[in-house]
């Protein structure tokens, strides 16, 4: 059996539908909630940042404002949790999605740049969680494999980082897995990639803006590939390896796919909006019959970087419905992996 993606969220789709599911986190703020922001932003008048040269940046992720204390508790915690995932047989490797003002810190307003607090935050949580024995991608360093000429590591008026960078992160993902020996048994044929495809559309930053404005920041090139035939999606088949993420590791972006094809082996899906929140997207998966039936070898927990100062309980960063206090969420992890 090939590798493949084990999820139904991970679906072969066409593009243009992958694409109007990447628009969906973006609805207009007068028709409807925006689900790919924290609860807060929401209620926000300027939700976008314009830069240079027509590019937006999220007005709710700060790049200088310094909670790295914060996002150290949070590194804290996601250790309690890759330990209890340890202690039942499971690797746990994280992956921080770098806010988009770091990886297109040039493109920032004139005169703007990080601040000293933030410029040096990633790197921070990075020694932070290395010092705990976490397993950390560097995805921020990543960066510097893709291939500018031919694609932007963050797509110009959107949130989300471009397919190129979502591959480049998922090759040092599984040069990470590989390196820390946190996979057992045979490779197999790598699942086919699909050709790379460009298209033209609204980024969905700019569908925040008024119609006139929306209009003059212009619509971005998505460079993105093709589903093969099949999409190399077999449903049935058990993942060694289980991203559990949002909407950077979704489908569209390519990030899952790139994972089984360089691994060479079944990797599974499970993604949500950023409102839903890192937290109670893994209780989702933990303690769904897919997990209770067949448990991964290694699990890739993905986060992004200007959500990485809030915990479960983090009121007004989530949906009410994912809002959980620490002790229990701990309580449904454990009970979870005990099933």
């Amino acid at each position: 059996m090939q590798p493949i993606l084990s999820s139904p969220d991970a679906g072969t789709v066409a593009a243009p539908r992958r694409r109007r599911l990447l628009l969906a986190l973006a609805a207009a703020p007068f028709a409807g909630a925006l689900s790919f922001l924290p609860c807060a932003a929401r209620a926000a008048q300027q939700a976008v940042i314009e830069g240079r040269d027509r590019w937006l940046f999220p007005a709710w992720e700060s790049y200088v404002d310094d909670d790295t204390s914060a996002c150290l508790k949070v590194v804290d915690l996601i250790g309690v949790a890759a330990g209890k995932l340890a202690a039942h047989g499971i690797r746990c490797t994280i992956v921080v999605a770098p806010l988009k003002a770091r990886a297109a810190a040039g493109e920032l307003p004139d005169g703007a740049s990080l601040s000293p607090a933030v410029a040096q935050r990633y790197a921070a949580m990075l020694a932070h969680g290395k010092q705990a024995g976490l397993d950390f991608v560097d995805a921020a360093a990543a960066l510097a494999n893709v291939d500018t000429s031919q694609d932007s590591t963050y797509i110009r008026a959107d949130y989300h980082w471009s397919a190129h960078t979502a591959e480049a992160v998922a090759d040092a993902t599984a040069e990470h897995l590989s390196a820390t020996g946190a996979l057992r048994g045979e490779t197999t044929e790598p699942p086919a990639l699909g050709d790379w495809t460009e298209s033209m559309d609204y980024g969905d930053l700019a569908t925040l803006l008024p119609p006139a404005r929306k209009r003059e920041i212009g619509k971005d090139r998505f460079i993105v590939r093709e589903a093969p035939g099949d999409g190399g999606l077999l449903a049935d088949a058990a993942p060694v390896v289980q991203v559990v993420g949002n909407s950077m590791v979704q489908p569209y972006l390519g990030f899952p796919q790139r994972l089984a094809h360089t691994l060479a082996r079944p990797v599974g899906l499970k993604w949500t909006f950023g409102d839903t929140g890192p937290w109670k997207t893994l209780l989702d998966y933990l303690e769904s019959p897919a997990f209770a039936k067949q448990k991964p070898q290694a699990l890739v927990w993905q986060f992004n970087e200007g959500q990485m100062a809030y915990g479960p309980d983090a009121s007004g960063q989530w949906d009410a419905a994912s809002i959980i206090a620490e002790a229990p969420w701990l309580d449904r992890l454990e009970k979870a992996l005990a099933q």
